[in-house]
């Protein structure tokens, strides 16, 4: 029951978020000094948020993922876990993560937190259900990580949260979309109204292409404000471009499934590596 529990916070989701949040905490604390407890501190923080909002999400989407062969043996499906127990649990995950990020942060991380739960359960949880920017809504909650990092050192917005933010944005819109396309069906099963089947798979590859050119473009950024380094921008480039050479290929690809699926996995991989660049690169901008 243990395992149960611990799978209902999505681990995947939260570790794939802490690379970003230590890449925001590292390029703040380029101008400052570095805190490895106060990392630790602020990963445990950012942790519990993210699974207290996976479990709440888990509760909203009992329909939708009673549909869905990859999530129809979920344990609040299943109902090895009642809603109740998940609520209290969710409840427990979200007071102890605040917490702590109250307790060693600062209140701006905190909202951030805060703001963060809000999107993804509240506003994301409508979205998707009801327009096809769902996944653009759900893109704002995913792409504070990196800035809940970074403020945990600088504790005040600037120019580098923002792009961090405006980074994090471009990079899950392909990343999703690439999702929607090979997994249609199951989305068509659960009755949510994502790109390619709104608008069909040929303007889901134009929107793909336009969201790695501004992430190239943001990406480009953080060097442009002098926060990172120039083998920063050569790293961010390649990728980009790698990134940007795949996706025009996919106009040519008939098979769609594949493509798409080396698409989601090379995003896994852009994102990866840029954050390892942020993360040495502050040091020696």
């Amino acid at each position: 029951m243990i395992k149960k529990y611990y799978y209902l916070t999505k681990p995947g989701i939260i570790r794939g978020n802490l690379i970003p949040a230590i890449a925001g905490f590292c390029l703040a604390s380029a101008r400052q000094s570095f805190d490895i407890l106060l990392l630790i501190e602020t990963l445990i923080g950012i942790s519990l948020v993210i699974a207290c909002g996976c479990v709440l999400n888990n509760i909203i989407d009992i329909s939708i993922d009673s549909k869905m062969k990859r999530t129809k043996q979920r344990a609040l499906v299943t109902g090895d876990i009642s809603i109740e127990d998940a609520f209290i649990y969710a409840t427990i995950l979200g007071i102890l993560g605040l917490g702590v990020l109250a307790e060693f942060t600062n209140l701006v991380t905190v909202s951030v937190g805060i703001l963060g739960l809000i999107f993804y359960v509240i506003v994301y949880g409508y979205a998707k259900r009801k327009t096809v920017h769902g996944t653009l809504v759900g893109s704002i909650s995913g792409a504070l990580p990196p800035v809940a990092g970074y403020l945990a050192v600088s504790g005040q917005v600037d120019s580098a949260a923002l792009i961090l933010f405006i980074i994090l944005v471009c990079w899950q819109m392909p990343h999703f979309y690439a999702i929607s396309l090979y997994r249609l069906k199951e989305y068509k099963n659960a009755g949510l109204p994502v790109l390619p089947i709104v608008h069909g798979t040929h303007n889901t590859k134009i929107q793909i292409l336009a969201y790695i050119v501004a992430f190239i473009a943001a990406s480009y950024s953080l060097y442009a404000y002098g926060y990172t380094n120039i083998w920063y921008l050569l790293v961010a480039l390649i990728l980009g471009g790698v990134w940007l050479y795949f996706g025009l290929k996919g106009f040519k690809n008939t098979n769609v499934n594949t493509w798409a699926k080396m698409m989601f996995r090379l995003s896994l991989i852009v994102l990866t590596v840029l954050c390892i660049a942020i993360s040495l690169s502050g040091f020696f901008a």
